[in-house]
């Protein structure tokens, strides 16, 4: 692929590097802040972000095994955020050729319909269950998670931008 003018050729990414943050952002999510509905979802958020950066190494299994670990933590209904997981990750790894010609922040402006939608998914299903309507402030999960969008594209892709081994008998 032809890169855009102006971006850094990237090193190549440690599969523990994605494991790690992908654990992270899991231990994240199952802090124990009660029930508040405006949180972002993390591990949906480096979910979205791998994949559209690694589509080879993180793909819609791995979406839907952390979808299921996150419903048993959280006692919701079993599949709940799989299925929204996998079809958040489908969604990225679609329209991912386009998504990497911009920058951080028209990403963040692009993926942002993505995470609304992911997370009225969630909602639908939570009362399609038999649960309660909750109020405004969970439109504000989505708002978050596309503001801390260029900040987790530049954190997690700062190991990738060291500067390669400088070699002496190499022509470039």
């Amino acid at each position: 692929m032809i890169m855009p003018r102006g971006q850094p050729l990237l090193m190549p990414v440690r599969p523990a590097f994605i494991a790690f943050s992908l654990l992270i952002a899991l231990v994240l999510t199952m802090l124990p802040l009660g029930r508040v509905l405006w949180t972002p979802d993390w591990v949906l958020l480096l979910l979205v972000f791998w994949s559209l950066q690694q589509p080879q190494r993180l793909g819609l299994g791995v979406a839907f095994a952390l979808g299921l670990v996150i419903d048993v933590q959280q006692s919701a209904l079993l599949g709940q955020h799989a299925i929204v997981y996998a079809l958040a990750v489908f969604g990225v790894q679609a329209a991912a050729r386009r998504l990497l010609w911009f920058g951080t922040l028209m990403q963040a402006l692009q993926l942002a319909p993505l995470f609304v939608l992911a997370h009225a998914l969630q909602v639908l299903l939570r009362v399609a269950a038999g649960g309660i309507v909750p109020d405004w402030t969970v439109l504000l999960a989505p708002l978050l998670e596309t503001l801390l969008w260029p900040l987790a594209s530049w954190v997690l892709l700062a190991p990738q931008r060291r500067p390669p081994d400088q070699d002496d008998n190499r022509p470039l």
